[in-house]
Order: structure tokens, then C-alpha cells, then sequence
């Protein structure tokens, strides 16, 4: 059997649409029928005309497709969890909020602001308390608005994410549990990370700019605030395929950011920013047999959810869409 061969008969036979965020292997990239980051594909499966949505990438990812879309139906051929968005959930985001109270900072003094990397539950969290979700492209404008309201900026679940904006802003940043001094903060962060975007280093920047006098340096802001420090370009998933693309094929550039999708985007002159290859691990997890079988498991359509199925709670979805839908309006 052709494995590929009978996705793409099975993608034809049935009424769905194939989601794929850019970090998944090369083989499950290439056959589905909308590719992008992570809010792109939550928006462009909502444009989706098909009842349903298989969905390859992490589990909030999934999720969001599912709060935005809730009559369609959304399966994963692998719900992989977001080591990032594992880092938290309700009772860590509580006792983050506690701790802010004990240092004498008020709930009602405190707009919490999600990265998108975090589950339906923390979402909805924040969107109870009037916060809003944010993505890595939009998250200076989110920021810039939030402190409008005259309020301490949580910034949940990334540190490097929030400190990187708070340097951009020229704000004060603080890490809860750290010993930082919470009240002196603009943007308190919540201790999280990305363990992909934490192998790149100074030393890594500093290697390839010795080896190449011309070199350009892009890396994504999840990146340690050292890296991003003396990085030539910072940007989000979609800013750094923008910024790579539009350079001359001449220019030399070391990308700090997922491997596969630094793999796909040049021919050459394109570096990985470290000595070892930074794959996320739950990314990879989805393989071409996953897709296939949970491909043939809708060819049995029923009422009742499917194994692979996401489901969210009524609660969680109308707070985290609220949440969600205050990052649009920005």
C-alpha cells in the first residue's frame, strides 16, 4: 500500500479539510490542504466550507479551531501536548494570581494576557478576568493596549516572550517565584518556556558570526532575551518566513526556530541557529499513519464523538473565545 496515495483517495472521499501547522514532518506538511501558524489556521479553518477539520499539530492548537469553529467537528490524528502550554493550567495560573495578591497587587488591579500556546481552560481564566490572548506577531500591539487599562500586565505561560516585549517597550518585567520585585514590574511573567527556543545560545550567535562575516541572525522572541538581544531580526513564526524569504538568495541567515520549518524555507544559505538539530519533539509526533487511520476511522460517520475528537466545555469555550475575540478587536 501506498500510504500517501490513499490519504489523498481518502481526503477526496470524505468532507474534510487538512489543517498542518508549520513545525510537522515534511511528508505530513505536504498533504494538507491549509498550511500556517497557529492563529492562521485557526482563522482560515473557520473560512472552511467542509463539516470537518483534522487537525495536525499540538493540542491547543486544536482547541482554538474548535472554540472558533464549534459546529464544525475538529479531530487530530496525534493530540500531542505543547510542552509550553503543559506548563500551566488553572490551578498554576490561581496560584500565580495568589501569589501577585500576597505581594500586594490586587486581582482587580491585574489584566492578565495569554499567549496563545495554552490550553481552552487558561484562556477562559483569563478571559473571566477581563484578559485577552495574544500571539507572538501581535503581542506588542496586545501589550501596548492592555497597559492602557493602568493595570499590571500577567503575561502567561512564556517568560522569554514577555520579557522580550517588556525590553522592546522599554518596561520592566519581572518572573513570579524568582525573588523579582513584583510591584516595580510593568509585565510580570508567568516562569514558563519553549524547550525548542531554549537550545539557542550566545554562543551559538556568536559561532556563526565568526564563521561568516556577513551573516544575519533571525530568531523568534521565544527565544532567551541574551539571544534575542543580539539577534539581527526577531520575529514570529510568519515574520521570519516573510523576512527570510525576502532576502537574496546570496545573503547568508542563521534561523533560531523550529527545524522543519527552517529546513523548507531556502535552498541555501540557510543555517540552523545550534549544534544540534531543535525539533519539537511533540510536533514530530504525528506521522503519516496517524493521519491515514484516523482518516479511515471517518469514513464510518457517527453522532457520537470520535477517539481523536476535540472536545471543549461550553464554559471554557464561550470565556475563551470572549478572551480570544478581545485579541481581534485589537
Amino acid at each position: 500500500m501506498n500510504i500517501k496515495e490513499e490519504i489523498l483517495k481518502l481526503k477526496k472521499s470524505l468532507d474534510v479539510t487538512v489543517v498542518a501547522h508549520f513545525y510537522q514532518r515534511d511528508e505530513v506538511f505536504e498533504l494538507a490542504d491549509i498550511t500556517g501558524d497557529s492563529l492562521e489556521l485557526a482563522k482560515k479553518s473557520m473560512e472552511a466550507t467542509t463539516k470537518f477539520i483534522l487537525f495536525c499539530g499540538v493540542g491547543f492548537m486544536g482547541e482554538g479551531v474548535k472554540i472558533l469553529s464549534p459546529n464544525k467537528r475538529v479531530l487530530m490524528p496525534k493530540i500531542a501536548c505543547c510542552a509550553m502550554a503543559r506548563m500551566i493550567d488553572v490551578d498554576y495560573y490561581d496560584d500565580n494570581i495568589a501569589k501577585l495578591n500576597e505581594a500586594g497587587i490586587k486581582s482587580e488591579d491585574i489584566l492578565p494576557i495569554t499567549y496563545i500556546n495554552s490550553s481552552a481552560a487558561v484562556k477562559a481564566r483569563v478571559g473571566q478576568m477581563g484578559g485577552l490572548v495574544c500571539t507572538s506577531s501581535n503581542a506588542y500591539k496586545i501589550i501596548q493596549k492592555g497597559l492602557e487599562s493602568g493595570k499590571k500586565i500577567l503575561f502567561v505561560p512564556d517568560r522569554c516572550l514577555g520579557q522580550n516585549f517588556a525590553k522592546q517597550m522599554n518596561l520592566k518585567s519581572a518572573i513570579v517565584g524568582d525573588g523579582s520585585d513584583l510591584n516595580e514590574a510593568d509585565i510580570i511573567c508567568y516562569n514558563g518556556f519553549c524547550s525548542v527556543h531554549q537550545q539557542f545560545t550566545v554562543e551559538d550567535v556568536e559561532f556563526y558570526k565568526e564563521k561568516y562575516d556577513d551573516i544575519l541572525i533571525a530568531v523568534h522572541p521565544e527565544c532567551d532575551p541574551s539571544v534575542c538581544d543580539v539577534a539581527d531580526f526577531v520575529g514570529s513564526t510568519s515574520q521570519l518566513i516573510k523576512y527570510i524569504k525576502e532576502l537574496p538568495i546570496e545573503q547568508k541567515v542563521a534561523v533560531g526556530t523550529e527545524f522543519n520549518m527552517v529546513n523548507r524555507l531556502r535552498d541555501k544559505n540557510t543555517y540552523i541557529l545550534s549544534s544540534t538539530k531543535p525539533e519539537c519533539p511533540t510536533m514530530n509526533e504525528t506521522t503519516l499513519e496517524d493521519l491515514y487511520n484516523t482518516l479511515k476511522t471517518m469514513e464510518v460517520e457517527q453522532d457520537e464523538p470520535y477517539e481523536s475528537e476535540i472536545l471543549v466545555s461550553q464554559e471554557d469555550a464561550k470565556w475563551a473565545k470572549i478572551a480570544l475575540q478581545r485579541m481581534f478587536e485589537i
